[in-house]
């Protein structure tokens, strides 16, 4: 499935992945292939992926995400480096 991850600045990744777990507002969540449509806030916390067998993980302030047709669209205010 497609993952993008976009700031107001950047898009900060798009490209291909097994997984994405997200800090959704009422808990963690993990999105997988062919995944059920979905729109949630994201309260701050980690996003992890993986792509290409490695994991990474990003610390955020605050977005949503939506999935839709294997596409996981994360739109954030901020990634904390």
């Amino acid at each position: 499935m497609k993952l993008e991850i976009i700031t107001p600045e950047q898009i900060y990744f798009s490209g291909e992945v097994t997984s994405v777990t997200l800090p959704g507002s009422i808990g963690l969540f993990t999105v997988w292939e062919n995944h059920a449509p979905l729109i949630s806030s994201l309260k701050g916390g980690k996003i992890s992926y993986t792509a290409n067998s490695k994991e990474t993980e990003l610390n955020i302030e605050s977005g949503f995400a939506e999935v839709s047709k294997n596409v996981v669209t994360v739109c954030l205010e901020s990634i904390k480096m």
